[in-house]
């Protein structure tokens, strides 16, 4: 009975992204908080094992306080997907997970997670994400999960500090 539970959670289980030693990192760019004037500086690499690592120092100098990385793609349907899944490792420290509907558009659907130092599974549910624009909740609904353009990750928490997250995969399910 678990095996057939457990054949079943992965047939319904579709890979966005899976990082590798095969990943070409240049699909995952940089916005940190220079693009504002502040001084956060980050970047995004892949090691030896082929996991993402997405590190860097945060600012709070010159109105900063952010650094992010993310990745446009080819505009996705999510219809009849409930949930974001992420396997990575962190430092400890709260992240955002990010995306956009359509790219043109100017605010993100966020969810906040608190990570570990060990290998962790995050499950977002797509109808808990909220529509956000520079730190400010927007009163528009929730994600509705139909269409994915822009998924990003974002740190930001009002201090100086140094980060490192480490990313295995991102899946829907």
């Amino acid at each position: 009975m678990f095996l057939l539970f457990l054949f079943s959670c992965m047939m319904n289980s579709e890979l966005l992204f899976d990082f590798n030693d095969k990943t070409n990192n240049s699909a995952w760019n940089i916005v940190d908080d220079g693009v504002m004037g502040g001084l956060s500086s980050s970047r995004f690499t892949i090691n030896a094992s082929g996991h993402g690592v997405f590190k860097g120092t945060v600012s709070t100098e010159n109105y900063g306080g952010f650094c992010s990385v993310r990745h446009d793609m080819k505009p996705l349907s999510l219809k009849g997907k409930k949930s974001f899944t992420l396997r990575l490792k962190g430092d400890g420290k709260k992240y955002q997970f990010r995306v956009k509907a359509n790219s043109r558009d100017y605010y993100n659907y966020i969810y906040e997670f608190q990570t570990t130092t060990d290998w962790q599974t995050i499950e977002i549910p797509i109808s808990e994400m909220y529509a956000s624009f520079r730190g400010r909740t927007l009163d528009i609904p929730n994600y509705d999960g139909e269409r994915l353009s822009e998924m990003a990750f974002l740190i930001g928490n009002k201090k100086e500090e140094s980060f490192q997250l480490l990313l295995d995969k991102i899946d829907l399910k």
